[in-house]
C-alpha cells in the first residue's frame, strides 16, 4: 500500500505555510488515489498536534478522507486514511 508522509518539524512555527502543506499532501493524496497519510507534528506540547486536527475537521477537507487515526503507541503521529 502507498503512503504519503509529512512532517512538520520543520515547519512548526510558520502557520499560513503549515496549512498550505496540509492541504498539499490531501490533494496529493487524492489525485493519486493514497489511502494513508502519515502526519507527523512531534510531542512537543501538542498545539501544533491540536491545529492539525483543526485543520482536518474543516468540513471541505473532511469530505476527502474516510478516517483520522491518532497513533496510540506515538503521540506525535497523526494517520488518514482515505477510501478510494
Amino acid at each position: 500500500m502507498a503512503k504519503l508522509k509529512l512532517d512538520l518539524h520543520d515547519i512548526y512555527n510558520k502557520g499560513d505555510k503549515i496549512d498550505a502543506e496540509l492541504n498539499r499532501i490531501v490533494q496529493e493524496a487524492v489525485e493519486k488515489k493514497i489511502e494513508l497519510v502519515e502526519i507527523i507534528p512531534g510531542k512537543g506540547s501538542g498545539a501544533l498536534k491540536k491545529k492539525v486536527l483543526r485543520f482536518l475537521d474543516q468540513k471541505h477537507i473532511r469530505a476527502l478522507y474516510h478516517r483520522v487515526e491518532k497513533d496510540d503507541k506515538n503521540f506525535g503521529r497523526i494517520f488518514i486514511h482515505f477510501r478510494f
